[in-house]
């Protein structure tokens, strides 16, 4: 017999005694995680509403993206019996959802509005660089102290731009130079080193959030079908 026979470790299946991965449709269907998608179904939304210029639309799929956000991790926590990788997937799926959200909707929102402008295109790739930036740091570094984010968190993005654009139509012409300004200062502070809260974690917070997309959707519904 040769003695590499006798080198040659055993192959012992460990099929029976580690338990089958789960599939990958089955995270799907974990309830806090249909609320992510619901909040991905809002981004595409708006991303389609600003590629039309109907930017009051987009403004409400931004806002209520932002609502299932925070919805999300709400639910999460109120839930019993979810198991650490159900937990460790949802987080990783938050993140790849935010890009989408909050760097990819709102500079496909600047381009358009901009009508694709050199000066809009340019914030526009800015802001989505930064977010790529500030989210890679958070997924290495995490809440400073436990509490806070370091630079600004990517969600105020959103509510920024839905809250600016409630101005909208009594700014005038100048509200497309306010809007990129206003970008591009979002953009720096996403990259900044200042702290800021995390506020989706107080429930209160939350349900404050809530009263004020369903009452943005309102208004905005309300000046969309004025320019029917």
């Amino acid at each position: 017999m040769n003695t590499s026979d006798h080198q040659r470790p055993s192959r012992k299946s460990t099929s029976s005694t580690e338990p089958p991965l789960p599939t990958i449709v089955s995270f799907f269907w974990d309830i806090p995680n249909l609320c992510s998608f619901a909040g991905l179904a809002c981004s595409g939304i708006a991303i389609y509403a600003s590629i039309h210029a109907a930017f009051y639309v987009a403004m409400v799929g931004m806002i209520w993206a932002v609502a299932f956000d925070w919805a999300d991790g709400l639910i999460a926590r109120g839930m019993s019996g979810r198991n650490e990788m159900q937990g460790k997937f949802g987080a990783q799926l938050d993140v790849l959802i935010d890009i989408v959200s909050y760097g990819v909707t709102p500079a496909i929102l600047i381009a358009c509005y901009g009508g694709f402008e050199v000066e809009f295109l340019t914030v526009a790739l800015f802001l989505l660089f930064a977010s790529a930036l500030r989210l890679s740091y958070f997924s290495v570094f995490g809440l400073s102290g436990g509490s806070h984010y370091t630079g600004l968190a990517l969600d105020n993005n959103n509510i920024f731009l839905a809250f600016i654009f409630i101005f909208e139509g009594w700014i005038g012409e100048s509200f497309s130079m306010i809007l990129l300004l206003l970008s591009l200062l979002i953009a720096v502070l996403n990259i900044s080193q200042i702290k800021t809260p995390k506020l989706s974690s107080n429930p209160i917070n939350v349900y404050l959030l809530g009263s004020y997309t369903v009452l943005i959707t309102c208004f905005f519904y309300w000046k969309q079908s004025n320019q029917i």
